[in-house]
């Protein structure tokens, strides 16, 4: 059976990755868990750079951010985008539908708006956290 693939939207990644009870976190759990989960060059430097932000010093460590990040590396495969996508109202969210359609994913797992109203795109399912941790495949 092949894996689903997943790709999760960097505010689902870090909500779940910092806390351990939260939905987002129940959803990157299992994405990491029953799923391969795909990312482009942008979507990881994004999730880098909002992760790795002072404004979490207060909240979590550097060093947790940082061993977050080492043990998520090896399990995102990160894809070329060789098909460039502009859909969203809002531009900043296109990297998440270009790692979907370039990365052949099957869901999106994502809380913003402006995304879940393109749901379905090209073939990928597009979710809330909560329906994505609800759903039988």
């Amino acid at each position: 059976m092949t894996r689903e693939r997943v790709v999760v939207n960097t505010n689902v990644l870090i909500s779940g990755l910092l806390s351990t009870t939260s939905t987002p976190a129940k959803a990157v759990g299992r994405a990491i868990t029953a799923a391969q989960l795909v990312a482009t060059a942008d979507t990881l430097r994004e999730l880098m750079t909002k992760l790795l932000s002072p404004r979490f010093d207060r909240h979590v460590s550097r060093e947790r951010r940082d061993a977050l990040l080492m043990r998520l590396a090896p399990l995102i495969e990160i894809v070329e985008v060789l098909q460039p996508i502009r859909a969203s109202r809002d531009p900043k969210d296109d990297k998440f539908l270009e790692a979907a359609v370039n990365g052949r994913a099957d869901v999106l797992v994502t809380g913003d708006k402006d995304l879940l109203e393109l749901h379905p795109f090209r073939g990928t399912t597009i979710l809330t956290p909560a329906s994505y941790v609800d759903r039988q495949v």
